[in-house]
């Protein structure tokens, strides 16, 4: 099976550079570059554009003019156009959960289409798309900034691209049982030598607990490590008292 082109971002009458850029930022995160714009208000080139990208030149580099939303879509069976308000267009309505998940299998180029960020789209736009994208919001405030609705949709693609996942740190393998057992027998003589086991009847049931206690974790060596150095300087300044 032929993998899925990346869905193009379409930016209908965006209104300032930074929030380009700001889309830009968010677009190449989730791995999506092909930025199309709809007679943005202050032209193109934008010179605030550059620095709210913070690195995502090749978004704005190779990003495309179109004189009206029609012609930016002109290439692309599947186009979802995003709002939040009930527009008079009756047409199937999907989060872009299902949108993404619809443009995988889907013959064609697709586009997510957003429009400027004080109106949105207005009603002439979402008549040109195939379906309406919306997410579940807060109904008493369902204001969300250009970038934001950019990066709910371009991530929810991403669950369908093969990026690479950020390095995780690397687990240690827990310590072995001679060293947890090290530590067990470093506090039971620190303990005793306070009368932590008295009176005698509890001493068995608190030196299990004890145990139960310092084995669960599955500490790793220097974990261990680090509570022998700990022990010891208590030790050490008991004694140097």
């Amino acid at each position: 099976m032929t993998a899925p082109q990346n869905p193009v971002i379409v930016l209908v009458r965006p209104q300032l550079g930074e929030n380009i850029g700001k889309a830009a930022r968010a677009m190449l995160n989730f791995g999506l570059t092909e930025m199309r714009l709809v007679t943005p208000r202050d032209g193109w080139p934008n010179p605030s554009a550059g620095p709210a990208a913070a690195g995502a030149d090749v978004v704005l580099d190779q990003a495309q003019v179109f004189g009206s939303l029609a012609e930016a879509v002109a290439d692309c069976a599947n186009v979802y156009a995003t709002t939040v308000r009930k527009r008079g267009v009756t047409k199937p309505v999907v989060t872009p959960e299902q949108a993404a998940s619809e443009i995988r299998t889907a013959p064609g180029r697709s586009a997510f289409v957003f429009g400027p960020e004080r109106s949105g789209l207005e009603t002439e736009d979402v008549a040109l798309a195939r379906a309406i994208l919306t997410v579940p919001i807060n109904p008493q405030f369902g204001s969300l900034n250009l970038a934001q609705a950019v990066i709910l949709c371009a991530y929810e693609w991403s669950k369908h691209a093969t990026l690479v996942q950020p390095t995780v740190e690397e687990l240690l393998p827990p310590a072995p049982q001679d060293e947890l057992e090290g530590l067990i027998g470093h506090f039971e003589r620190m303990l005793e030598a306070k009368n932590y086991f008295w009176p005698q009847p509890r001493a068995e049931t608190n030196r299990l607990t004890l145990r139960n206690l310092l084995t669960k974790p599955g500490w790793n060596h220097l974990e261990v490590r680090t509570f022998r150095g700990i022990l010891t300087t208590l030790e050490r300044d008991k004694r140097e008292r």
